[in-house]
């Protein structure tokens, strides 16, 4: 196993890392690595985090996680074996994940996750669709492998029944009509929206061609960036009557549980990605914990709700800006 990991290689993986999905695409996060060494840090940037609507930065961790889970693909599809561990530093809550990133070792039995590294073409073809979707249904088989790739990562994703995802969709609802009622909340919209000229140079946020058309009837669970304010060139039209939801939900509701529903998250999204299905990500009706035990499975009523997706067949969104790796990654 070679001693060193080339300075090109880590840039290359934590490249890939960035491209995961965050919170109105605030991308909260930063890496360290100390020069020779072979292990990743991974911290939360706190100057992206979002204090109105993600007071317990409950969505940060869930992005950092997702970051986390692309890191440890594109390590086993450069031949790697990473070796995770969460909040490795009780002292330092910042520090949210350390990898190791070790060589195969054959005789050790230490050999690349084949099905990980298969993953990472999804990595650079994911993007959120705010568009509408088809009404068609997803294959139960599609289903049970999405699950799996929740329960991989400690996570369980639940494709729930008509009463149960009208109950859902009523909580988004009721969750726009709050912010409208807060204007605090939508200060952090209002920072991480780019309209205009700024779209076209941003680095990050969520630019004005991702938005998506206004809705004009239908029930997409999907959060309206635009707000009252006028976006030129935006039109409007029907979305499906009868969105496809996936409730991804952990057994707990601290700091390791919302890392890995991010990395649960983004394998679940990665797996949909490779076949063929649009996805979009909401956690508006979630934002406050009262909400998210209201969306649990009503039968069950066991695990907390992290994170609601739309899953179906439809145009996949435009790719959204990246800050360069040079600003997320310190090597020292």
């Amino acid at each position: 196993m070679p001693s060193r990991l080339d300075d090109g290689t880590v840039v290359a993986l934590v490249a890939d890392a960035t491209a995961a999905p965050s919170m109105h695409n605030a991308q909260p996060w930063r890496f360290r690595r100390a020069t020779g060494e072979r292990r990743l840090l991974l911290y939360a940037d706190l100057e992206r985090a979002m204090p109105h609507s993600d007071p317990d930065d409950r969505a940060l961790h869930i992005g950092c996680g997702a970051a986390l889970f692309n890191l440890r693909v594109a390590a086993a599809h450069a031949g790697l074996v990473p070796e995770t561990r969460l909040l490795p530093e009780p002292g330092d809550p910042l520090l949210l994940a350390a990898v190791d990133l070790a060589g195969p070792d054959p005789a050790a039995g230490r050999l690349p996750d084949d099905e990980l590294a298969r993953l990472h073409p999804a990595i650079r073809e994911r993007h959120t669709s705010r568009h509408p979707f088809a009404d068609k249904e997803v294959p139960e088989e599609l289903r049970a492998t999405l699950r799996e790739a929740a329960v991989r990562e400690g996570a369980e994703l639940l494709f729930p029944g008509a009463w149960h995802a009208e109950t859902v969709l009523d909580l988004v609802r009721d969750a726009e009509n709050r912010d409208v009622m807060n204007p605090e909340v939508n200060e952090d919209v209002v920072r991480w929206t780019r309209l205009g000229p700024e779209a076209d140079t941003a680095v990050d946020g969520v630019p004005e061609y991702a938005f998506g058309p206004r809705e004009r009837d239908g029930k997409a669970p999907q959060r309206d960036f635009a707000g009252r304010r006028k976006v030129a060139d935006r039109g409007t039209t029907s979305f499906e009557h009868t969105p496809h939801l996936a409730l991804l939900s952990t057994p707990g509701d601290r700091p390791a549980d919302w890392l890995r529903a991010g990395q649960a998250m983004e394998r679940v999204l990665l797996e949909a990605t490779l076949a063929d299905l649009a996805t979009s990500l909401t956690s508006h009706a979630l934002e406050d914990r009262e909400l998210r035990l209201l969306a649990r499975d009503p039968g069950a009523g066991t695990g907390l709700v992290q994170m609601v997706l739309r899953i179906g067949y439809g145009p996949r969104g435009p790719v959204t800006p990246r800050r360069p790796v040079t600003d997320v990654l310190d090597i020292v």
